[in-house]
């Protein structure tokens, strides 16, 4: 009888990229945000580092997580802030045993154990069978709620918007608004204003620096659809899509009074929706709608669109007890983060 052979990855030059490909096409817990390209995107960005763990089974890809390390502000407010997030959930061949699943989670607990205070694995879809193995390898479960909306074609989308969504949409568009793709530097400079503007006074965390947004658009890693009226943008939202599956919305925004009868806020949320329907990708998601236990004033913006409510979660690894409850202990204090200013 031949042993089996389980490898634990650590780096990116160690992961056959044909086979992480292969395995993007065929996992049902595929997202954009496990594919190369993505991390790629992270290791050509300046303020974050990125990181990616896999393992093989008899020499076959059967999971993988990636994500990047980042922090904020001053010196010290930066070492409380170091966090390891992976967005979309971990990358799992149906076949993978539960070994060689919770041998890839110890070993990014472990090496990320120095780098970061915590790390947060958000998920975009369902892995309640895999809980107890995450469990095991020492992460904790926090319930998450997202919206999902299916996007079949533009007609559909339309008629499942709720009544009022649906008017404003149609109203704004006969007022002259309109949506379109860009690439221009002066649009994402536009856009980057009015995102930032919506983060200092209603999101109050930190918004990554515009080199993202540049680079997201430049590189064609994502795009950017920006809302336009009277020749002006007044929103817009940056998506990343996982073709023929799902598009994401990573950020998006809308200038507040922007004119009578103009609703830029839902425009940008439609035109990611549009976009979905009329290039065959059968999925828009919002990547999350807060906390089932807290009120939450965007979970309900959220759920006008025709989405279906889903509570896939987060897992949550504490890479040191300590340092976590004192960042804890800042955040939901207002003095002490305003004095710190870290989020």
């Amino acid at each position: 009888m031949i042993a089996e052979t389980m490898i634990v990855h650590s780096s990116f030059s160690e992961i056959n990229r044909t086979q992480w490909e292969n395995l993007v096409a065929s996992s049902p817990s595929a997202s954009f945000f496990q594919t190369p390209e993505c991390y790629e995107f992270y290791a050509g960005l300046s303020f974050l580092k990125p990181f990616v763990f896999a393992v093989t089974e008899n020499k076959e890809l059967k999971g993988l997580l990636c994500g990047y390390i980042i922090s904020n502000g001053n010196r010290f407010s930066a070492y409380l802030s170091r966090r390891a997030i992976v967005c979309g959930g971990v990358l799992i061949d149906s076949s993978i045993s539960e070994k060689a699943l919770n041998a890839m989670l110890r070993t990014a607990g472990k090496t990320l154990k120095k780098k970061a205070i915590y790390i947060e694995i958000r998920n975009y879809t369902d892995y309640s069978e895999y809980k107890s193995v995450f469990r095991n390898a020492g992460f904790s479960y926090l319930a998450h709620l997202n919206f999902h909306v299916s996007t079949p074609d533009v007609v559909t989308a339309l008629q499942n918007l709720n009544t009022t969504k649906r008017r404003h949409i149609k109203i704004s568009t006969k007022e002259g608004v309109e949506w379109s793709e860009t690439t221009d530097l002066n649009d994402v400079k536009a856009f980057y204003d009015i995102l930032q503007d919506l983060y200092k006074t209603k999101v109050k965390r930190p918004l990554f620096p515009i080199e993202f947004f540049e680079k997201i658009v430049l590189d064609s890693v994502g795009k950017l659809l920006i809302v336009r009226y009277q020749n002006r943008v007044i929103g817009g939202m940056i998506c990343v899509i996982l073709p023929d599956n799902t598009l994401y919305e990573w950020f998006v925004c809308g200038e507040e009074r922007a004119g009578k009868n103009v609703y830029s806020s839902e425009m940008a949320t439609w035109a990611g929706i549009e976009y979905a329907a009329k290039n065959n990708i059968p999925r828009f998601d919002f990547m999350g709608a807060g906390k089932p236990e807290n009120d939450y004033g965007v979970r309900e913006f959220k759920s006008k669109f025709g989405g279906r409510l889903v509570e896939n979660g987060r897992f949550l690894f504490i890479c040191n007890p300590f340092l976590y409850s004192i960042g804890k202990t800042v955040i939901e204090n207002p003095v002490l983060k305003r004095i710190i200013k870290i989020v």
